[in-house]
């Protein structure tokens, strides 16, 4: 109920429809275009119905200016086009003669009486920074898909990392994955060709694409939202159901961005149905996104002076140095690295204008596409690959592989050493120092010498507990 009222409420509040500055210059040359037959077709109406001869230059439309017939010998000036003006705000005129062979060049060209810098290379400097950005994030995304996906690997092989905890870092681990994955389809969808052109009508596939891509980038800023409140709530409250709670952590990941979006794909579809709404021209409806990323990322930060002052109180205490502490500050110090690496950086450049001509523009593109696309990567890295938990559980993992591998060795020998030594009793070499020091805690280092019972010993104790 609450989202229709919200739905219809965004209705009456936004604005009609911006069109861009580009597509509006391509709906001008149109326009041109098909004003400029509508009046060949005409003329040449009627000169038939007067019955006056043809013209030797018949007009024409030469995908720039419309030229009326001629009669040999003039000279025929026609002003700028209308979408040049708009670009230069420059009046002027182009000029053709007539003469017995046809139409003549134009004279001068259009950039020099209309006063169009054509020499620019602003516009191509431009085109080589955002490529490099693009080639840039390409390689960051793709390290980051991969070691996301490691990670969530070792955290699902491992049942002692089971528990709500990692079950968040796996969701936050996800939504990173998940804008990855967004960003190249959107990337083979829009960049499909050199030619880039947005104005046209688009498959409702090409729209799908922009729904999910944006999606990911709001789920992604849900899960860090998530982390933060998960943090200061474990600080804060001292006993909690985490199993209850976690559905509604579920639910704020995953569900809220799927409002928001819906919301923002209705009113795209009903105020700004223009291409594959990959551009923004209406800032009222971009803030439908915009708004919640940016609340997110506030209450983060305000979730991070919350913790420090938490944990600032608690470093005063007597018990400062109990084991509960310790696992409040492991766990607070790889939240508190993603608050203000992954936060303040948007927060920053948030209510800069989005103008693509100024330099702050230029720097909030690299900083939130070619830095941000490491994010996937930094979180794994924090969550993960740098955990003591982690690495206790994968050196565990390792020498009980190698300590099974030992016994199978030995028994292998043992064997052998029966059939030939003839005495009918089982040899086993005594293990030295340094594979004594290996073995897990609880493991009776006595039965090694009893050959009948270390194989029992040893398959009862390479079980996972």
């Amino acid at each position: 109920m609450w989202v229709f009222v919200f739905l219809v409420c965004l209705e009456f509040s936004i604005p009609v429809k911006a069109i861009p500055k580009e597509c509006e210059l391509q709906s001008i040359l149109i326009w041109e275009e098909e004003h400029c037959n509508e009046f060949l077709s005409l003329e040449k109406q009627n000169l038939s119905e007067v019955g006056l001869p043809q013209t030797e230059c018949q007009g024409m439309w030469d995908n720039l200016s419309c030229w009326s017939s001629s009669a040999i010998g003039k000279t025929v000036a026609v002003a700028c086009p209308k979408f040049i003006f708009a670009i230069t705000g420059k009046e002027g005129f182009v000029y053709r003669n007539c003469t017995s062979d046809g139409w003549s060049n134009s004279f001068p060209r259009h950039d020099v009486a209309c006063g169009l810098d054509i020499n620019n290379t602003i516009e191509d400097d431009k085109n080589t920074y955002y490529m490099n950005v693009k080639t840039m994030y390409t390689v960051g995304y793709g390290t980051s898909l991969v070691s996301l996906s490691i990670a969530i690997v070792i955290h699902c092989s491992f049942r002692k990392l089971h528990c709500t905890r990692n079950s968040i870092h796996i969701q936050l681990f996800m939504s990173f994955i998940l804008r990855a994955v967004s960003v190249f389809a959107k990337d083979r969808v829009l960049f499909a060709t050199e030619y880039i052109y947005h104005c046209n009508a688009y498959s409702a596939g090409c729209k799908f694409v922009m729904i999910f891509f944006q999606y990911c980038i709001i789920a992604n800023y849900s899960w860090l939202l998530v982390e933060g409140l998960y943090l200061h709530t474990l600080l804060t409250i001292s006993f909690f159901s985490e199993n209850k709670y976690f559905w509604c952590y579920i639910a704020l990941g995953w569900g809220s961005p799927l409002i928001i979006i819906t919301a923002w794909s209705i009113s795209r579809h009903l105020h700004e149905d223009m291409g594959c709404w990959d551009t923004n021209s209406n800032l009222g409806i971009w803030w439908i996104i915009k708004g919640p990323v940016i609340i997110s990322i506030f209450i983060n930060v305000l979730f991070f002076v919350s913790i420090i002052r938490i944990l600032v109180s608690k470093l005063k205490t007597p018990d400062a140095r109990g084991k509960e502490f310790n696992h409040y500050k492991r766990l607070a110090k790889s939240t508190l690295l993603l608050i203000p690496l992954f936060g303040v950086h948007y927060i920053l450049f948030a209510f800069f204008p989005d103008d693509k001509s100024s330099l702050t523009m230029e720097i909030r593109i690299f900083f939130e596409l070619a830095l941000g696309s490491f994010q996937g990567f930094v979180v794994a890295v924090l969550y993960c690959f740098l955990n003591s938990e982690v690495q206790c559980e994968i050196k565990r993992k390792w020498r009980r592989w190698k300590l099974k591998k030992h016994f199978k060795r030995e028994s292998r020998h043992s064997r052998n050493s029966t059939s030939t030594g003839g005495n009918g009793s089982t040899q086993v070499s005594l293990l030295t120092r340094e594979q004594i020091c290996v073995l897990p805690l609880g493991y009776e280092t006595t039965q090694a010498t009893q050959g009948k019972n270390s194989t029992a010993a040893v398959s009862t104790d390479s079980e996972e507990p």
